[in-house]
């Protein structure tokens, strides 16, 4: 497959993941912007409120979304795979129907805001994978058979309630009751609320934001966490939604160099030899210096933010 027929297939896909992510606020919130996702059921129906941890909000988003990801897929002609262990690269694997050269990673990548301009995450490893491009450790595919790796980014509110609010409560709704059901006062020591119907119970998050980017056009020069090998993304919302990223001025290319380079390039900084961490640091390392005007300045120095 030549460049320019890649190209076509990275755009048309791009495109329509753009427009899916697009319509997603519209199915996971309710026209107040609340999450529609209550809690969870048990037999009895009995209702259990989600804890506001960013792991169980994550793990719970993404099945919400799975069913609409399924259906995006074969509309656009696309079969997907989900990654087969926990830990390996990327979360789904997009393969044409009709020519399975054509493969798409996309990661889902949730966060929540921060004096409300303000989210971040982790873009994936910089690791064996990304390093060693047609191996398959801890990925689905070698990472050279994909044509682009893509993140499907949702940002979201945690809803404000005070000190004394429990972290979980148990409900029951009038609504979703039978006539014979027998309310529920207690389960174990706990109490049970009983309110009206489902609007009653206060949701967890709200105020969604989906967006649909290219990875290396939202990444940062900075890890995403402290000791694994991640790369982290910027943090501004706005540049975030717009893929308006560190590298994005300098291209695909200088981002892939840069961090399969990262911490293992060393050059001599003040008479000293250290490693390079830093996008300036490495340009200049190449000789690049006039390259430092298409570093985007606006998120460059700013502290990454990450869970």
């Amino acid at each position: 497959m030549n460049l320019s027929d890649k190209e076509v297939y990275k755009s048309a896909f791009k495109k329509e993941l753009d427009i899916f992510a697009n319509k997603l606020q519209g199915y996971v919130s309710t026209d107040k912007g609340d999450w529609t996702v209550k809690g969870f059921i048990d037999v009895v129906k009995n209702i259990y409120t989600i804890s506001a941890d960013t792991k169980i909000i994550s793990k719970i988003l993404e099945i919400h979304i799975f069913p609409q990801l399924l259906q995006f897929a074969e509309i656009i002609g696309y079969k997907i795979k989900f990654a087969e262990k926990q830990n390996w690269y990327p979360d789904i694997t997009f393969i044409h129907t009709d020519n399975e050269q054509i493969k798409f990673a996309l990661d889902i990548k949730t966060t929540f805001r921060r004096k409300d301009k303000i989210a971040g995450f982790t873009l994936g490893s910089h690791g064996a994978y990304f390093k060693e491009r047609d191996k398959d450790k801890n990925i689905q595919f070698p990472y050279n058979q994909y044509l682009g790796h893509y993140c499907l980014g949702v940002i979201y509110s945690r809803t404000a309630v005070s000190e004394d609010f429990p972290e979980t409560d148990i409900y029951q709704v009038e609504e979703l009751q039978e006539e014979y059901d027998e309310p529920n006062k207690k389960v174990g020591e706990r109490e049970v609320t009983t309110v009206k119907n489902l609007q009653f119970i206060t949701s967890v998050i709200k105020d969604f934001d989906f967006f649909a980017a290219e990875k290396w056009k939202i990444a940062s020069d900075k890890q995403g966490s402290g000791n694994t090998a991640n790369i982290g993304s910027i943090v501004d919302i706005e540049d975030l939604k717009t893929e308006n990223g560190v590298f994005s001025q300098l291209g695909e290319e200088w981002f892939d160099e840069y961090w399969i380079n990262f911490g293992s390039a060393t050059m001599l900084k003040n008479g000293k030899l250290v490693k390079i961490t830093a996008l300036k640091d490495f340009l200049e390392f190449k000789g690049r210096n006039d390259l430092w005007e298409k570093i985007v300045s606006k998120t460059y120095n700013r502290k990454i933010v990450t869970i």
